[in-house]
């Protein structure tokens, strides 16, 4: 026998049997985003490797060990599989000169690829819908995307999720306190695992978010970056906490997040849970103001964030919600002229607006109700040989208790839409 294929580990199938859950996560959040005025835009997959190291930052996991990246044998390009979606975003923005009517807000959905430990939540293929926001300098925005984002899990029926901010302040604040952090972690430098050694003075800031047992007590010790801020920035933050007073979303100050990426300024955020082991941040973003100067735009204010797919999907399972996407009609066809006409009835079903399955293949009438049964469909609607020279067709409720009746076939549309 031929050798059987399987998938690349941290690249997995979603089969038929998950698609309904992940259409409803996906059409909740479109729904969401549409209501907030967010417009869809689509991006490659595959970008210039200089985009994530100028943006990302050179000294980021993500740079450093986690990117798919590649020289194209036919060009000499480097080139990287999109490990997250705000450079990529970014580019599109300041190349197609989006902003040049006024702010915009635009939101996306697809893969991202990151070469990471594969566990519960977490492959190397995920996938994410980023929003971002281009020209808001105000916390009005910070404070609609988070707000957005908790209508999501109000809409998806997720309730055990947690909001914490912070405010990683402007880059001349995080000057100032990355060398006050230094010499903080210099003093307790016994402590410090390798991770922590080697981001010392690269990114220092990274270390304040070690998962090490060992090291909360000093991570929890150490200068907090809030303190550092100037009154501008301050006063952006108090902003931001008074409208999620005044919306009624409740928010823990956590001083020890920063985010993983280097272009975040002021305003950095995250929904967690509790219910997801180790991978309970299911979504996070912040501003980050220079990002699309440094990218080659001109200086424009910015904010976004990221959902986590995968985690949210967890979550609503564990949260025991269902999808249901079966079809209204499974047509069971018994007899050579039956199975003609079954063909041209299930046409004019869905065109009258129904989802039909069509038995296809032949077998007994007991088989075809056998599968009809299976598929989930509210009506079998049955077709034999003495049906098709009276022109009528039988329709036999299968998801509650009813009689089976006759109908001519062009009323079978308007009889299933009257009991809905």
């Amino acid at each position: 026998m031929a050798e059987k294929f399987q998938s690349i580990k941290g690249f997995y199938d979603i089969l038929p049997e998950a698609t309904p859950l992940w259409f409803k996560l996906e059409d909740t959040a479109r729904r969401v985003l549409a209501q907030y005025g967010y417009n869809n835009i689509r991006m490659p997959l595959v970008e210039s490797t200089d985009l994530f190291v100028r943006s990302v930052g050179e000294h980021t996991d993500i740079v450093e060990k986690e990117m798919y990246a590649w020289t194209d044998a036919l060009n000499g390009d480097k080139l990287t599989l999109r490990p997250e979606g705000t450079a990529g975003c970014v580019r599109a923005v300041v190349e197609n000169n989006l902003t040049y009517n006024g702010p915009v807000r635009l939101w996306y959905s697809g893969a991202m690829f990151r070469h990471e430990n594969v566990q519960k939540g977490r492959q190397r293929q995920f996938h994410q819908i980023g929003v971002e926001a281009f020209g808001f300098a105000s916390p009005e925005v910070d404070a609609e995307q988070i707000v957005l984002l908790a209508r999501l899990w109000r809409e998806l029926g997720i309730t055990d999720v947690a909001l914490q901010i912070n405010s990683i302040g402007d880059a001349h604040e995080r000057t100032e306190y990355r060398k006050t952090l230094i010499a903080y972690f210099e003093q307790h430098a016994d402590v410090l695992d390798e991770d922590a050694k080697r981001r010392l003075y690269t990114n220092p800031l990274r270390i304040l978010d070690s998962k090490n047992p060992r090291m909360q007590a000093i991570c929890e010790a150490a200068p907090k970056l809030i303190d550092c801020l100037g009154d501008e920035t301050r006063a952006h933050f108090n902003s931001l906490c008074k409208l999620l007073d005044a919306a009624g979303v409740a928010y823990s100050l956590n001083a020890r997040l920063v985010r993983g990426l280097d272009y975040y300024n002021r305003t950095v955020f995250e929904w967690v849970t509790t219910k997801l082991g180790a991978q309970g941040t299911i979504a996070g973003g912040g501003r980050y103001d220079s990002l699309v100067e440094r990218l080659g735009g001109n200086a424009t204010p910015a904010c976004g964030f990221g959902i986590g797919l995968e985690r949210v999907f967890l979550l609503m399972q564990e949260y025991g919600v269902t999808a249901n996407h079966a079809p209204d009609v499974y047509l069971v066809n018994v007899g050579e002229m039956a199975e003609k006409q079954a063909f041209v009835i299930a046409e004019n079903m869905r065109s009258a607006g129904l989802s039909v399955v069509l038995h296809a293949g032949g077998g007994s009438f007991k088989s075809q109700m056998k599968k009809a049964d299976r598929s989930g469909a509210r009506y079998a609607a049955i077709l034999g040989d003495d049906e098709v020279q009276t022109g009528q067709i039988s329709l036999k409720p299968l998801l509650q208790a009813g009689e089976q009746v006759k109908c001519a076939y062009q009323e079978v549309a308007t009889l299933i839409r009257s009991t809905v």
